[in-house]
């Protein structure tokens, strides 16, 4: 046997030696078989049906991640491609997405809404947005009436409800007041939507789906109940603090930045947006105001001139490949009419030329792609874990509100470019305030403050439960607020690199090449993407 060993031992040095391409090849493959090794080490085994996050159970399990990162770090990378040591950047920052968690961001103990199972709704980004649990149940992705297999895995999802709104009674022993607090509202609004369950149909004459959408509420209803019991014992910060910050940052989501950069560039950021804006106002002085869409037939036209205008422009100016599935994917979001008392502040905007939203709605695009197109490599065919996509996705999102703006979508309505620079300045508002609260130097009112105060407009005062989900998310999530701005920032630095490598090669700068380039690599952190693009890693 030593001898059969040690043979193929003589053997794979051999081939590594002759063949370097080979053992290159042999070194990604080891790297893939362990992505899915973590992957499925990643979801938690079941207690009672439900995800377990008891505290017994990740001390038991440690063991194991520590051999998975070892296994990892191990893996010699020497003569990888860049794309290569971009997957295995994702891996290793995945793992230490984990380890953060486990040490630091604990959301089963300390964040209520980590406990929210039922979502309505697809999200406009890859995953969800902020921590969730591994059982959720996806509402949108079922058709009703529910066919047999799809009520047999409807119910396996609705079941686990109950179980895992008991286990978290036992769970949630950490001492975040303002995510407590903030918290409770989420499970409040599960008990309201699973009874709104009930209107879907087919489920009312289904005596089972019946029975256990009733289990479901009422021990959402009982969870409200122990969190408002237990909420006044909750005294401690809800923030992690600068220094845990600037390691999440650059070590999960791959951001190569600190807290403190991340201030000044969205205090930069605010401050431009705010000056813009003046200057826009002073050069459109003599020009009529935007006329609000005042009815739905009004809204209905306005948003149809818009998706034609948006998509249009993108192909007839070379900005990006639009694929047959952009069209779809942003009709499908275009919104509706809105009575003016009502509307937040995105759909303010939204009524006065929905393009700037629509910009943003590069989202949906971004999903679809997924879907039709799914990446060659499995390490960033599904979302990453822990929102390590954000800079990407809505750095991307924010930033081309602005480059569509700069390269001519708006010369036949100047006065949209105020909307551009209004939402520029709400972003770098709210996540300047969501940097101060990760500090622990403002609570989440007045972070929100921040976010309504120098919002242009007070666009931000007519919608408070809009400024509370949003400074809740960012608090439950470290890093979320501020990647707006600071990942268009990255982005826009990306764009630079690439276009001095481009004149340097003596080429012609294309938009649509920098893009279909950057859309070919993935919802992958927009450093790598970068290095990936131009040979420079921004993490050395």
């Amino acid at each position: 046997m030593k001898s059969i060993k040690y043979s193929l031992l003589i053997l794979i040095s051999f081939l590594a030696i002759t063949y370097p391409s080979l053992a290159k090849e042999t070194n990604y493959n080891e790297l893939v078989e362990l992505f899915k090794e973590w992957r499925s080490f990643e979801t938690p085994p079941l207690f009672n049906g439900a995800p377990d996050y008891r505290k017994e159970t990740f001390e038991k399990r440690l063991p194991e991640f520590k051999k998975l990162q070892s296994k990892l770090l191990t893996i010699d990378t020497a003569g990888w491609s860049v794309a290569q040591q971009v997957d295995w950047r994702i891996v290793w920052a995945e793992m230490n997405g984990y380890d953060f968690n486990f040490r630091i961001l604990k959301p089963w103990e300390r964040d209520p809404a980590f406990y929210k199972s039922l979502w309505t709704e697809r999200s406009d980004v890859p995953a969800h947005e902020g921590p969730t649990h591994h059982g959720v149940l996806e509402l949108w992705q079922y058709s009703f009436p529910l066919d047999e297999s799809s009520k047999e895995k409807f119910l396996q999802e609705l079941k686990a409800i109950p179980s895992l709104n008991q286990q978290a009674t036992i769970n949630l022993i950490g001492n975040a007041k303002e995510l407590w607090a903030a918290g409770i509202p989420s499970i409040q609004e599960q008990a309201i939507e699973l009874q709104n369950l009930l209107q879907l149909e087919g489920v009312a004459e289904d005596q089972e789906l019946v029975k256990w959408i009733y289990e479901a509420t009422k021990s959402s209803n009982e969870l409200v109940t122990w969190l408002e019991k237990m909420a006044p014992n909750k005294t401690g910060e809800s923030g992690i603090g600068k220094e845990n910050y600037t390691w999440y940052l650059q070590n999960v989501h791959l951001v190569p930045l600190t807290w403190e950069d991340e201030v000044m560039i969205l205090k930069r950021e605010l401050a431009r947006a705010w000056t813009s804006l003046k200057l826009e106002e002073h050069r459109n002085r003599d020009l009529p105001e935007l006329k609000d869409a005042d009815s739905p037939e009004a809204f209905d036209q306005m948003a149809e001139a818009g998706i034609e205008s948006l998509l249009k422009f993108l192909d007839e100016k070379e900005i990006v490949t639009v694929k047959d599935y952009f069209e779809p994917a942003l009709r499908a979001h275009k919104g509706s009419f809105i009575p003016k008392e009502k509307r937040n502040f995105f759909t303010i905007g939204m009524h006065y030329d929905p393009r700037p939203l629509y910009s943003h709605f590069y989202h949906w695009f971004e999903l679809a792609r997924m879907d039709n197109e799914p990446h060659a490599s499995e390490i960033r065919r599904e979302p990453l874990l822990y929102n390590i996509w954000d800079s990407r996705n809505e750095g991307t999102a924010t930033a081309v509100e602005e480059i569509f703006m700069d390269a001519g979508l708006y010369e036949d309505s100047p006065r949209a470019r105020e909307i551009v620079y209004i939402m520029i300045a709400q972003r770098a508002a709210r996540g300047l305030g969501s940097l101060y609260a990760q500090a622990n130097e403002m609570t989440m009112v007045e972070a929100g403050s921040i976010h309504s105060n120098y919002t242009p407009r007070g666009w931000m005062k007519t919608e408070k439960d809009l400024l509370l989900f949003e400074q809740h998310l960012y608090m439950r999530q470290p890093g979320y607020g501020s990647s707006y701005i600071t990942g268009k920032y990255l982005l826009e630095s990306a764009m630079a690199d690439y276009a001095k490598m481009i004149e340097d090669q003596d080429k012609e700068f294309k938009l649509k090449d920098f893009f279909d380039q950057l859309n070919s690599i993935g919802s992958i952190p927009v450093s790598l993407s970068h290095w990936e693009m131009t040979g420079i890693d921004q993490q050395k």
